[in-house]
């Protein structure tokens, strides 16, 4: 069973609530999906025993191949190719890592490459029974703002072996989110209200 923690906003107890979920319930696995800025491990304290980088893939542009034809550019939605007479600008921030602009560049002067966006953290914490229990983060880097591939690295842990997992999302209700809850059996949606 996968359950969410979610909320339109932050500041509002997401980790608060998750985090006692994760404590008071035996053999689950803690996932901090707030790749952006993690901090359930400030309170579960958990020792952390790997470090693993996490990187995408991007296109690296020949430009000695490259007739400067723009069908790269035509096919990225995201503009981060701009093809002009003799030059070709990538805008690595914009781009998706979809590699459309790879599969349409009949010249072959697209190739694949490789950037790092984050790590993820694994490591095990105690719960109130005092058994071992796993915990993983996502760190994305300074600057990067492709979150959804880190949150999916993240999420890869989860197997069918699993007891249970407690996911703490990210705030908003942006993409970040949505796969931060994709597949949960169960969301919590924490929120304000304001009439009490």
């Amino acid at each position: 069973m996968i359950i969410s923690v979610a909320s339109g906003k932050g500041g509002t107890g997401k980790t608060t609530i998750a985090v006692n979920l994760a404590l008071s319930l035996k053999n689950i696995k803690f996932l901090d999906c707030d790749v952006e800025e993690p901090n359930a491990h400030l309170f579960l304290n958990p020792d952390i025993t790997t470090k693993t980088e996490v990187k995408v893939t991007i296109p690296q542009i020949n430009k000695e191949k490259c007739n400067y034809c723009g069908d790269c550019s035509k096919i990225c939605t995201y503009r981060a190719l701009g093809v002009f007479k003799k030059t070709i600008l990538f805008f690595n921030e914009l781009c998706h890592n979809c590699l459309g602009c790879y599969f349409v560049c009949k010249q072959k002067a697209i190739e694949k490459g490789e950037k790092s966006i984050g790590l993820i953290e694994k490591g095990y914490y105690k719960n109130i029974y005092n058994q071992k229990a796993e915990f993983l983060h996502g760190k994305l880097n300074i600057g990067e703002v492709q979150a959804v591939p880190l949150i999916k690295a993240v999420k890869n842990s989860i197997t069918d072996n699993d007891n249970g997992v407690i996911i703490d999302s990210p705030p908003g209700t942006s993409c970040p989110v949505i796969e931060s809850v994709k597949g949960s059996v169960l969301i919590v949606n924490k929120y304000i209200d304001k009439s009490v």
